[in-house]
């Protein structure tokens, strides 16, 4: 048998390209627009309006611009929403840089403890692999958000606002995985050569202080307390004066995260198990990743559930598939290009997430609902990327979509039946950290 492509296989396949009905036109097409523009299936977008039954309408969008921190704006957001139907602000955000500041700092930490847990492991060790092939980046989980704001506060944009380097994370993920690689390259040789822990945990801190200075001078440095002064939309003047960021959470935001699970749909896990994922449980004494796996209608009805009570739902998606991202189309049917290229495209669910052509890449907020016989038709999605795309940053997402391309949702415990509340009481299954919902 022939492991090289040979003459006779070029010559085999050039024949029958030429067979192709209107190969030449369809070429092309693909080659002057790109294979998304020649793909785009106008008649998807019939069923996709605007209009929804349940919407709760927060106002303005945020933006994460060039940074991967869609998680913690997702999360800000649903916090911000509550806020401003509170206190009459409704376009009022917090300062996702100052979370974003603490979330790079912690991450060292936990970088640095997994490399002095880990430093009598060779290299060629699978985890070692994993750990500095990644120290650090923007990249997170609800529950790392749930354990930074629990353990810092939040504070209002204007207190701590956005910089060059948190609107643009490239450059500074890059040095920091410079610096943390190779202190973590000298950990593992002070602790191979018999360092005591005292004297580790002193480099440690060296390490960290230095970290700490690096985010100061792209971030800002954090407040430490501050006064809240603002006027709301009846253009009535406050001010709280001498504020911490904890005293204007517990004052102004109190959120209980444990009262709060993520339901999971990942059909290439075991159903009605529960999962942790202690690889990025960054703060130790912090909220615990969870994911609660189950069928893809648990996840809806207690979205739904949510919703209809006047909050809006975190989900995490893959938010790189079926996407037309200028128009802010959500839709599996929105591209054909199976049909293009003549070829079967389609993989299912689990196995998107078994090859890794799916993960949770994204997370995004819903706030509304299309129900057409009680069933979602259609979904409104905030989303973090500004107002240029979609309907002034908000997207339409078809049920199929969500069907495919929806994995994790945040609601309230009280949203789930029998069955998944049970669920809550069985012992995690730790994943490793090259695992799809990692």
């Amino acid at each position: 048998m022939e492991k090289d492509i040979t003459l006779s296989d070029l010559a085999s396949f050039r024949t029958d390209l030429n067979k192709t009905p209107s190969a030449r036109a369809i070429a092309r097409a693909v080659q002057k627009n790109g294979v998304n523009a020649s793909s785009e299936n106008y008649n998807a977008k019939r069923n996709l309006g605007r209009v929804f039954s349940l919407d709760l309408n927060p106002g303005k969008v945020t933006n994460q611009k060039q940074s991967g921190r869609c998680w913690l704006f997702s999360t800000l957001n649903t916090l911000r929403h509550d806020f401003a139907k509170k206190y009459n602000m409704k376009d009022f955000q917090f300062s996702q840089n100052y979370n974003s500041f603490y979330d790079r700092l912690e991450k060292a930490n936990k970088f640095y403890e997994t490399v002095i847990e880990t430093a009598m492991l060779p290299f060629s060790d699978r985890r070692i692999e994993c750990l500095f092939s990644s120290p650090d980046s923007d990249g997170g989980q609800w529950a790392n958000a749930a354990a930074l704001i629990d353990k810092y506060g939040v504070v209002p944009r204007s207190i701590m606002p956005e910089t060059y380097n948190s609107d643009k994370t490239n450059e500074i993920s890059e040095t920091l995985a410079l610096k943390l690689r190779k202190d973590g390259l000298a950990l593992r040789k002070l602790i191979n050569k018999g360092i005591t822990g005292m004297e580790v945990d002193k480099v440690k801190k060296e390490y960290l202080n230095q970290v700490y200075r690096m985010l100061v001078y792209v971030f800002g440095e954090p407040p430490v307390k501050f006064d809240f002064e603002y006027r709301d939309d009846k253009k009535k003047y406050h001010i709280d004066r001498d504020l911490t960021p904890k005293s204007f959470y517990e004052k102004y935001v109190t959120h209980r995260w444990d009262e709060y699970v993520c339901l999971t749909n990942a059909p290439d896990h075991e159903p009605d198990q529960v999962y942790g994922l202690d690889s990025q449980d960054y703060i130790f004494n912090g909220q615990k990743i969870m994911f609660v796996n189950t069928d893809i209608q648990a996840l809806k009805d207690a979205a739904i559930a949510q919703m209809k009570d006047g909050e809006t739902v975190w989900f995490g998606n893959d938010v790189l598939k079926d996407t037309g991202r200028q128009q802010g189309i959500l839709d599996p049917s929105f591209y054909k290009k199976d049909e293009l290229f003549s070829i079967d495209l389609k993989l299912s669910k689990a196995d998107r997430l078994r090859t890794h052509e799916g993960s949770v890449s994204h997370a995004m907020t819903l706030v509304g609902v299309d129900l057409v016989d009680r069933k979602p038709a259609k979904w409104k999605v905030e989303n973090s990327w500004g107002e240029k795309n979609g309907d002034k940053g908000y997207f339409v997402m078809s049920d199929a979509w969500f069907d495919e391309y929806v994995y994790e949702v945040i609601v309230n415990k009280k949203y789930l039946n029998s069955k998944q509340r049970k669920l809550l009481t069985k012992e995690k299954i730790m994943l490793e950290p090259w695992d799809s919902l990692a």
